[in-house]
This record gives C-alpha cells, sequence and structure tokens, in this order.
C-alpha cells in the first residue's frame, strides 16, 4: 500500500483531500497516521498489505486492547496479541453503581494507565479503572458538530471529558460534573491537555445536584437519563437541547417528564450502535419549544 506519512492531528485536516485513497482506512501507529495514496500520486513509504483482522471483537484504547461481553478463550486472547501488540488485554465484564466502576478481568500482559488518541484529541486514562465509550465517536463528533461558540452546555456525566473536550473545542462553555472521583481527576487533566481549561468548569458530584442557571445544551450520557430528566429540565429554555442516551426508546418517559415539568418539546430519536441482541443505545434530541 502506497502511503503518506502525516501527524495524527493533521488526520481531519485531509477531508477532501484528492490524494487519500478512500478505499482503504489509515494506519495509525503513536502519534503518526499511514494515509493510503491513490495511484498516480507522490507517497512516503509502500506498506506491506495487513492481513485482515477476523477474530473477536476489541477496542484498542491506548496500548491496552479492550474487550466486552462474555469470557474470552485463549486463542481469542493471542489473535488480539499478535494484531495489535498491546501491553495488556482486559475484559470488561460490566460497569457497577452509579460511578460506573469497571469490573475487570486482565487476560494478557498489565494495564494501568495509558493515553489514547482519538479524532485529534487526547484522552489519558486507565480503562480498569474509568469507564470510556471508544463505541460513541460519532456521537462525540456529532456534539462537537452541533455545538454553536459560546453556547452553554452541561455535561452531567462527564465521565474523563469523552464529550465535554470536543465540545469545548467547538466553541462551547462546558459545566462538566462527574461522580467519580478518579474519572474527574482524569477530566480535569485531559482538559489541560487539550488546552480547553479555560472553557470547561468541571464539578466532581451528583449532576442533578451541581446544575446552576439556564444551558442551551444538556449531555445526558448516561443510560439512567430518562429517569434523571426532572433536574435538567428545571435548567432550560425555549431552544435548549437536551440529548438523552437510553437503552432502547425512551420518547414515552422523556413526554411524560417534560408533561410533569410544564414544558413542551420535539423529540428525534438516533440509533447509535447495537448494545445487545435486540437492543439499541439511543439517543434522543429533545428540543425545547
Amino acid at each position: 500500500m502506497n502511503a503518506r506519512k502525516v501527524p495524527l492531528e493533521e488526520l481531519p485536516a485531509l477531508e477532501g483531500a484528492a490524494w487519500v485513497d478512500r478505499t482503504r482506512r489509515p494506519y495509525v501507529e503513536g502519534g503518526v497516521a499511514w494515509v493510503p495514496v491513490k495511484n498516480g500520486y507522490p507517497a512516503d513509504a509502500l506498506l506491506p498489505e495487513r492481513v485482515r483482522y477476523a477474530g473477536r471483537g476489541y477496542h484498542l484504547i491506548g496500548d491496552i486492547a479492550v474487550l466486552h461481553g462474555l469470557p474470552a478463550t485463549g486463542d481469542e486472547v493471542a489473535a488480539i496479541v499478535r494484531h495489535c501488540h498491546p501491553r495488556g488485554v482486559v475484559r470488561i465484564a460490566a460497569y457497577r453503581g452509579e460511578k460506573r466502576v469497571p469490573e475487570v478481568e486482565v487476560l494478557y500482559g498489565t494495564t494501568g494507565e495509558t493515553v489514547h488518541r482519538e479524532q485529534g484529541y487526547i484522552f489519558r486514562l486507565d480503562p480498569a479503572k474509568v469507564m470510556f465509550a471508544q463505541g460513541n465517536r460519532i456521537e462525540k463528533a456529532r456534539m462537537a458538530a452541533v455545538t454553536e461558540p459560546g453556547e452553554r452546555v452541561a455535561d452531567m456525566f462527564a465521565g474523563i471529558g469523552y464529550f465535554t473536550i470536543p465540545v469545548a473545542a467547538s466553541g462551547g462553555f462546558v459545566h462538566a460534573m462527574e461522580l467519580n472521583r478518579t474519572a474527574f481527576e482524569y477530566l480535569q487533566s485531559n482538559s489541560i491537555a487539550n488546552h480547553v481549561e479555560e472553557r470547561v468548569r468541571a464539578e466532581c458530584g451528583d449532576s442533578r445536584t451541581l446544575l446552576s442557571g439556564c444551558y442551551d445544551r444538556v449531555i445526558m450520557g448516561h443510560f439512567d437519563a430518562p429517569a434523571m430528566l426532572a433536574a435538567p429540565l428545571a435548567h432550560v429554555r425555549p431552544g435548549s437541547v437536551l440529548h438523552v442516551h437510553s437503552i432502547g426508546s425512551a420518547e414515552e418517559a422523556i413526554r411524560q417528564s417534560l408533561a410533569e415539568a410544564g414544558l413542551a418539546g420535539t423529540i428525534a430519536a438516533r440509533r447509535i450502535k447495537k448494545y445487545a441482541p435486540g437492543a439499541w443505545h439511543m439517543v434522543q434530541d429533545v428540543t425545547i419549544s
């Protein structure tokens, strides 16, 4: 494969570049992306063709491969190690309690703090200690795209900053709230690492009691969000938008909460990803009228 060497942070700027071969995926190594080049255009290197991986699905967070769901076999773990050469492989069986603490099994190597790069942003975290919603890449990018400069945004379940940082980078002023102290500390350090700390007000605690004033946009990235709507509905105005995450449709619960708050609004539902057989991770965009 003919490829050009591009710093990872410059990858988004290549959208629409005539020389990029979009039938192939870039190969990312460290802070560098090797971008496939169409025939007839100059390239920096000829890379060997990569063998397509057909094993068990995983997410690579920094240099740690993370699996979810059922226990892994030795062959599955070995295939992952051969494919991406991680420092460690862990399986997260579940996220426990309101602080979303991972229940972790180390399958290979070691875990610990790592640096993950995604869509031009830097996230420092330990995936064995805190949640990282890597499967929501499109939704993170959408939040950045829909946020207007100067908007006041509440991120009620901010975690390590996976929504907060892209939104702040787009010019939003984010009130980022997180209950888990470890995740909160990563949220603070990641805001600094991405140079958005002046547009992020981070608080550690229950977001339902920390909300203040009126928000243009409220991000509720928690599957229990439909049951927590009463709190943010007290801090919106006509034109405010709430992004309510759920497993399966939550439209009926949202309409009931709107009625109880004496409000009206429109609901636009989106599927994010398959959560389980017959169940989808959904986001309902609720615009207050």
